[in-house]
């Protein structure tokens, strides 16, 4: 990744490197423009992204006449074509709202007259006998459900760093650990103010999630407020991932769409999310009332999920607004900078198509854009052992026998795949692990995690000591180790061998 800046100029900065920030960075990319991406954390995709339920929502929630509404769909319609120009996990795996009462009846008539408005492909109303042939493990008590066949789940983190990936092969560049302190409007351009130095940029993008009315001030803009709306998720074992193939919603709420039971692109389950508005903008413990809330909430819908084949827990913070809708429009302070700011769900969903309208809105506000032909829309296969047949594993091993040694016991994942991520940008413990899966299994990298620190001082040619977990300020080791621990001589000798 690019070094922070002591100066740096760009004709667009985008502030924030989560789904939204990166998917418009890769929009803006195809284009003939000097494009810079500020983020605070380590890596892109480390923010809310990194904590998204991963769903591509079947667009019947929201009301048609609002962002949500009209993005939503849109967006969803985009995801079989990107996700293969991504290489990037992706499965239309089709998603139920279940009624468990008369009284949830009319609900699910409003959601489907509402998916019907915002022309969702197949959607309409099954019985409880339809419901539980396709999902033979939902409760008993279901009564009928709404179906959305193009609903689907994705990768979400994985998907901003093949974003950036790409923007970054056609030239833009990524500037993280940088946190933005101050923008002075200077007419013809934007000072944005960091903490490594200074960038101007002709236009700015705010897609800083959880942090983009702040950005907003720095103008003396108070148009809006974000209030952080906090989700608990457990993530449970591959053993079970076959419980359910469907994502499970239960009839909303007016604040959420509800405890659900989600199939994740690699295989496992995911139950979740609470929905806590709070004012603390990193507040994310988990806490046993919320374990308690989503337990009793998804055995109603699958009895069969049981609490002990939990393997990991984890905390999201959605970017409410207090408009209630995404906010896509020009600072009213200076039309230089343009807010993408209350991204919450379905935001995910609809990031590539919220990236079209951005991209609009710079050309309403004056930016010129002339298609570059050299441009690259697509990013290089990433080599994913465990995916493999057999004969495309030899034929791997045979080119660079580091991709016949196990490091990640239970996904599966070789030193070959870690050693690309680093080339491909990974800097730390949780790089590895988003890019490759590396620690993501049942153990959560009890095994292979000094191993992952081992190759990458290696790689980085550092001391093991300076790999950190996710950033400056999660060093994993104190001291110098002896040897035998967090070495390279110790990814040699516990290493799996295939060949």
């Amino acid at each position: 990744m690019t070094k922070a800046p002591e100066l740096y100029s760009a004709d667009v900065a985008i502030i924030g490197g989560g789904i939204v920030g990166t998917a418009v960075l890769y929009e803006l990319s195809q284009y003939r423009l000097r494009l810079a991406l500020i983020e605070k954390n380590a890596e892109v995709g480390w923010g809310a992204t990194k904590a998204n339920s991963g769903i591509v929502h079947g667009g019947f929630h929201d009301d048609p006449n609002t962002w949500k509404g009209k993005l939503c769909i849109r967006g969803n319609q985009k995801f079989p074509e990107l996700a293969k120009k991504l290489d990037v996990g992706f499965r239309q795996n089709g998603i139920l709202m279940v009624a468990f009462s008369e009284e949830d009846l009319p609900v699910l008539e409003q959601h489907l007259e509402r998916g019907k408005l915002n022309q969702v492909p197949g959607i309409r109303i099954i019985s409880r006998e339809e419901a539980l042939a396709l999902e033979p493990n939902l409760s008993e008590d279901v009564i009928a459900a709404l179906y959305a066949p193009e609903g689907g789940i994705v990768n979400p983190f994985e998907m901003a760093i093949a974003f950036s990936e790409v923007a970054q092969a056609n030239g833009a560049a990524l500037f993280t650990d940088t946190t933005v302190i101050g923008l002075e409007d200077e007419s013809d351009r934007i000072r944005i103010v960091t903490d490594k130095g200074v960038i101007y940029a002709r236009y700015v993008i705010n897609a800083a999630g959880l942090y983009a009315d702040e950005v907003a001030r720095f103008v003396g803009d108070t148009s809006f407020t974000i209030t952080p709306r906090k989700g608990e998720e457990y993530l449970m074992d591959k053993r079970v991932g076959d419980l359910v193939h469907r994502t499970i919603f239960p009839t909303p709420s007016p604040k959420s769409k509800g405890i659900l039971v989600i199939p994740t692109a690699e295989g496992n389950l995911m139950i979740g999310p609470t929905a806590l508005e709070l004012p603390d903008k990193e507040a994310l413990d988990t806490t046993a009332s919320g374990f308690e809330e989503i337990v009793t909430s998804v055995r109603r819908i699958v009895p069969r999920i049981n609490s002990r084949d939990i393997i990991t827990s984890f905390v999201g913070l959605r970017a409410a607004s207090d408009r209630g809708d995404f906010i896509l429009e020009p600072s009213s302070k200076t039309p230089r900078l343009i807010h993408a700011a209350g991204i919450e769900s379905p935001g995910l969903t609809a990031a590539p198509a919220i990236a079209e309208v951005l991209t609009e809105l710079l050309v309403e506000a004056g930016l010129e854009l002339e298609e570059n032909p050299e441009a690259v829309d697509s990013r290089r296969p990433f080599p994913r052992f465990h995916a493999m047949d057999n004969e495309e594993r030899a034929k791997l091993i045979a080119s660079d026998p580091s991709f016949g040694h196990i490091i990640c016991r239970c996904e599966t994942i070789t030193e070959g795949e870690i050693v690309e991520a680093i080339k491909r940008g990974a800097r730390t413990v949780d790089g590895i692990k988003f890019r490759t899966r590396a620690g993501m299994g049942r153990c959560q990298g009890g095994f292979c995690q000094p191993l992952v620190i081992a190759i990458l001082a290696r790689e980085l040619g550092v001391d093991p000591t300076e790999i950190t977990k996710r950033g400056p300020g999660s060093e994993i080791l104190l001291e110098p180790v002896r040897k035998g621990l967090a070495s390279d001589d110790n990814v040699s000798s516990q290493k799996e061998e295939l060949v």
